[in-house]
């Protein structure tokens, strides 16, 4: 398992922090605030990229589904770039452990930027989505290598106040991202999207080259290839499972028969990995302790709700209620502040009284009663409601977000933390990438079957297989407009009951945790025990 002294600033899942060789034992020779703040300036830029990129897309992608065509591989656009992310986490801290973090980090910026570019000369669908899948695992090497070099240059005692800046980063990605997408979509391009991050991205690795000086220590570390191998193939094997199953292939065919074989053989290699070999990409004895399996299964659902309702709330705000880009983009807004306020409120009351299952078993309902609020939505709902639904569903993730992550920590050794805290940025981004892929099968057989009985089949499959942007359906006859705004309206409705019946998943994940006592209340709380298998 991976082992760390500095809790917060540990290092991610995969990335053992072992005794350097000799004559590289010494510690880091003091840092001045200027010094650490400009060096910071670089990582929170690397690490908005990251982020960014997660939710720049989602009200970009009206547009982009118009002028490249390709609807049915709608999510794969979002999924393609988790997936990367999650996969090549623990091999970028691995190769961190090897060969130096400055290094390391400034290669995953460059490959992010290639992807970057790649994406937006993308010609159609095919083409974005690999060059996505570059970009993503760019975005996982700057996000772990930005926890390392942290903990590299801030000794534990005083890490908590740089820590906090880079917490700073994501809210500021989940509000700006959906933001900036629609606005460049509306006044230069859906490419520009993409084409931000270059000058960004060069003016981190300006101030990385220039003001990061980290100290050469060799750590003994091994890669686990065969592992990560096998998990990569069988999340891939999984996802593609879930999205083409019933839509480029029937169940019953070959392709789905062999992607349901090969993520279960990959799945019973990796465990088997994963228990003999001493530096796993993912200790499986985390999961021995029931408070952390239940906490990651909640983790991973919201993950799944979160990425579904950023990337399918703008096909119906646009396509239906005839929102632009950059409008979509603010009507989002109340789901981020439902999120972001009681993700605020709710650790200031955590740290005061120490409580913390209501708020998970609260926010588990309330994320579920959201999601099933906007499998309600008709061609007529207004923007009022709307607004209502999002505020309903952010109240209730960001209820279980950061109690979650909590949970995680509290639940481990503190030598394990970081290993912990991989893992559940793992989780989440998988669940993110699955529901988005399970929910862009729902939704787009949603749509086409709509326009098949309203439009007959033939023209109801022409419809959904052309290249129809939000700017066009003022110019469409008025009976293939209506036909149109009602197919879209119910496959993203199909796409949020399905979720929705899933998150109840997630209400009795957050009944099964216990209130252990955390970390530094009194008196002081013993491991959660591990499960007798």
């Amino acid at each position: 398992m991976s082992e760390n002294t500095g809790g917060a600033g540990a290092a991610p899942a995969g990335a053992s922090v072992l005794t350097p060789e000799a004559g590289a034992t010494d510690p880091p020779a003091p840092r001045s605030r200027r010094e650490i703040y400009t060096v910071m300036s670089g990582l929170m830029i690397a690490m908005l990229l990251a982020m960014l990129d997660n939710t720049i897309v989602g009200t970009a992608m009206p547009t982009i589904v118009g002028e490249l065509g390709g609807l049915e591989h709608l999510s794969w656009v979002v999924t393609a770039y988790a997936l990367a992310t999650a996969m090549s986490t623990p091999v970028w801290a691995k190769l961190g452990d090897l060969y130096g973090r400055k290094g390391v980090f400034m290669t995953s910026i460059v490959a992010f930027l290639a992807g970057s570019a790649l994406s937006g000369l993308a010609q159609n669908m095919t083409e974005l989505i690999a060059f996505r899948a570059v970009q993503g695992i760019g975005a996982g090497g700057l996000m772990v290598g930005a926890i390392a070099i942290i903990a590299d240059l801030v000794p534990p005692r005083e890490r908590g106040r740089y820590q906090g800046l880079m917490a700073a980063v994501m809210p500021l990605a989940f509000i700006g991202g959906p933001l900036i997408g629609g606005f460049l979509t509306d006044n230069l391009s859906w490419r520009w999207a993409f084409y931000i991050n270059i000058p960004l991205g060069v003016l981190a690795l300006v101030v990385v080259w220039f003001t990061m000086n980290l100290p050469v220590v060799r750590r003994d570390a091994k890669i686990d290839w065969t592992g990560a191998g096998l998990l990569a193939t069988a999340i891939a094997a999984l996802t593609l499972f879930t999205s083409w199953g019933g839509s480029e292939y029937a169940w019953g065919s070959w392709q789905i028969i062999g992607l349901g074989v090969l993520t279960v053989v990959a799945g019973a290699l990796f465990v088997r990995v994963e228990r003999r070999v001493s530096e796993p990409i993912l200790s499986l004895e985390l999961f021995r302790r029931p408070n952390f399996s239940a906490a990651i299964v909640l983790t991973f659902l919201t993950g799944f709700a979160m990425f579904g309702a950023v990337t399918f709330l703008p096909q119906f705000q646009q396509n239906v209620q005839g929102a632009s880009a950059t409008d979509s983009g603010l009507l989002l807004l109340p789901l981020m502040a439902g999120m972001l306020t009681t993700s605020l409120i709710g650790g200031q009351y955590i740290s005061r009284t120490g409580r913390y299952r209501w708020m998970l078993v609260v926010g588990a309902v309330l994320m579920a009663a959201g999601l099933g609020l906007f499998s309600t939505m008709g061609v007529g709902t207004g923007h009022l409601s709307a607004s209502v639904f999002m505020v309903v569903l952010g109240v209730g993730m960001g209820l279980v977000m950061q109690t979650t992550n909590l949970v995680v920590q509290n639940s481990v050794d503190q030598r394990d933390v970081g290993a912990a805290s991989g893992a559940s940025t793992l989780f989440r981004t998988v669940g993110g990438s699955l529901g988005v892929s399970l929910l862009g099968v729902l939704y787009a057989n949603g749509l086409t079957g709509t326009l098949s009985e309203q439009l007959g089949t033939a023209q109801g499959a022409s419809v959904a297989g052309g290249q129809i942007t939000p700017a066009m359906l003022g110019s469409l006859p008025a009976a293939v407009r209506d036909a149109y705004q009602a197919a879209v309206t119910s496959g993203v409705t199909t796409a949020f009951l399905w979720a929705a019946l899933v998150a109840l998943i997630a209400v009795a994940a957050a009944w099964a945790i216990r209130e252990v006592p955390l970390r530094g209340s009194a008196p002081a709380p013993e491991p959660e025990p591990v499960a007798v298998s």
